[in-house]
This record gives structure tokens, sequence and C-alpha cells, in this order.
């Protein structure tokens, strides 16, 4: 039996459950942000994919500078978008660590998308 789908939905429900007891006891965040979690978990599971395991490296000078650009940007823009939107506090942390997972999926299904495309 494949077990990579159970156990990828008991990864999104623990952290759903987390956001949920201790940040925001709102079923419409802790199970969007489960969702989430869930997909990204499995994708890790099933094609066995590290977010550290490769880096991406840029040769031209400017490449490089666009992607420190980037990662800047996706470093920052969850806080500024917590503190803009939402109340100071306890309140914000659900939706940095629900952007945070929305990046760790997208990456995992490219890397996934990628690994399949050398298969077939």
């Amino acid at each position: 039996m494949d077990r990579n789908l159970p156990l990828a939905v008991l990864c999104g429900l623990l952290v759903g459950l987390g956001i949920y007891w201790f940040f925001s006891p709102n079923w419409f965040v802790a199970g969007g942000t489960a969702a989430v979690y869930a997909g990204a978990a499995y994708f890790y599971f099933a094609f066995e994919i590290s977010l550290l395991g490769s880096a991406v490296q840029f040769d031209d000078r400017i490449d490089r500078f666009g992607y420190a650009i980037g990662l800047f940007g996706l470093c920052v823009s969850p806080m500024a978008f917590a503190q803009y939107y939402g109340q100071q506090g306890a309140t914000t942390l659900p939706f940095v660590i629900l952007f945070m997972g929305v990046i760790a999926f997208l990456l995992f299904i490219s890397k996934a998308q990628q690994q399949t495309e050398h298969i077939h």
C-alpha cells in the first residue's frame, strides 16, 4: 500500500491543528493551511524531494542579482502583508506559516514535474 498520501494528510492535519490550537481558532484558516501542507508533504514523500537538496544557481551576474531580490521579497512579503492586513500579534503568524507552505508546495511540484519529465 502506498503510504505517501496518508502520511501527507497526517502532516497537514498536524499543522492545521497546531494553527487552530495555538494561533487562530478559525477552521477555515486552519483547514486551508492544512491542505497546503498536506499537498507539499505528499510531493516531499512521493518524489523524495528536499528543499535544501539542490540550490538554484545562475551564471550571469544580473540573473544572480534578480534572484537575490526575489528571495528577499519572498522572505519579507509575508510579514509585511500580515502586518498590514492583519492585527498585530499572534494573528499574523498563521498567515506567514501559510505563505511559507505555499512556497514549499510550489517548489515541490516544480521539482516533481522535472523528475517525471526525466523519467518519460
